[in-house]
């Protein structure tokens, strides 16, 4: 086998993922938003009151991650954390009148991001029901054989 950086899927994926989060920063910026943010705040948008495990889960985030990002979020009033009356070791986290707003303000970036790509809309539906297949990988031995 030869070694060729750019034959790796795995490279592939990491390499893209890093240039499309670049296109949503002059997007965010003006939110004052990461990227990582960004996403926590879509998970709550489209649910609010989660607890931050649950919110850790759904967005692959360990704690040490996640929680600095709480803080921050906390701290510029986007949402609220509130430790459980039954179980001091849950914390929900709320979205606040400011959080729930900033909704409003994003709602273009998805279509902003998409239109910053030299990608039609046929190849971004591709894209998306392949790398959805990837991401739903079940761990059923199904492997990848490259040509």
């Amino acid at each position: 086998m030869t070694w060729k950086l750019n034959d790796q899927l795995c490279f592939l994926l990491y390499s893209s993922s890093r240039q499309v989060i670049k296109h949503y920063k002059p997007f965010l910026d003006p939110l004052k938003l990461t990227y990582t943010q960004y996403v926590t705040m879509i998970a709550l948008w489209e649910e609010d009151h989660q607890t931050v495990s649950d919110l850790g889960a759904r967005l692959s985030l360990d704690s040490g991650t996640l929680t600095p990002l709480l803080k921050k979020l906390e701290a510029d009033g986007r949402i609220q954390r509130t430790r459980d009356d039954k179980d001091e070791r849950k914390v929900w986290i709320d979205l606040t009148e400011q959080g729930k707003q900033l909704a409003k303000e994003a709602k273009n970036i998805p279509f902003e991001v998409f239109q910053s790509f030299a990608v039609n809309e046929e190849d971004a539906k591709q894209l998306y029901a392949i790398l959805n297949k990837i991401h739903r990988e079940d761990g059923d031995g199904e492997s990848y054989e490259s040509s």
